[in-house]
């Protein structure tokens, strides 16, 4: 398996968690030009590149994908190997479903602004593990942004079947 390209430097940024949106769309412009046809001709090698560096801009403009590369990158588990979730997650998670499937339309919106809090809570928590990673990076620090990162995605699948 091909591993995936560092979406940071095939855009020349410095890897972090917070990234400015403008600017990863302004470097993906640049790298796009750069390898458009009427500059690079018809070669393979570059169309190849911008299907790269489109992926890599919507990862880094998704927080969630973003954190998951960046942790990769950093030497954490990806979510593949590493499926750990933190103390009662998987409880909290089955009673709040079960909550939203016999609920009305006012408790179903109630509890997807829960989420939506929730949701806003794991980027926080995330942005601040990363930003006191510390290097080398502490391996209980990685696991713990693993985690974060788990039950965040948890709350993402909610979230959408909510829709």
């Amino acid at each position: 398996m091909t591993p995936t390209p560092d979406p940071f430097r095939l855009l020349g940024l410095e890897p972090r968690f917070l990234v400015d949106p403008v600017t990863v769309r302004r470097r993906w412009r640049a790298e796009s030009a750069r390898l458009h046809p009427d500059l690079a001709g018809d070669d393979a090698g570059a169309l190849a590149t911008v299907a790269l560096l489109n992926d890599a801009k919507e990862t880094l403009l998704d927080d969630e994908r973003r954190a998951n590369a960046l942790l990769t990158l950093v030497g954490g588990a990806s979510k593949e190997a590493d499926a750990s979730l933190p103390d009662g997650f998987l409880m909290e998670i089955m009673d709040l479903r079960m909550a939203i499937e016999s609920g009305d339309a006012e408790e179903v919106a109630e509890h997807r602004a829960d989420a939506e809090v929730q949701r806003a809570g794991y980027v926080e928590r995330v942005a601040a593990l990363f930003e006191s990673l510390g290097n080398p990076p502490a391996p209980d620090r990685l696991a713990e942004i693993r985690q974060t990162l788990n039950a965040w995605r948890y709350i993402e699948r909610l979230l959408e079947q909510v829709e």
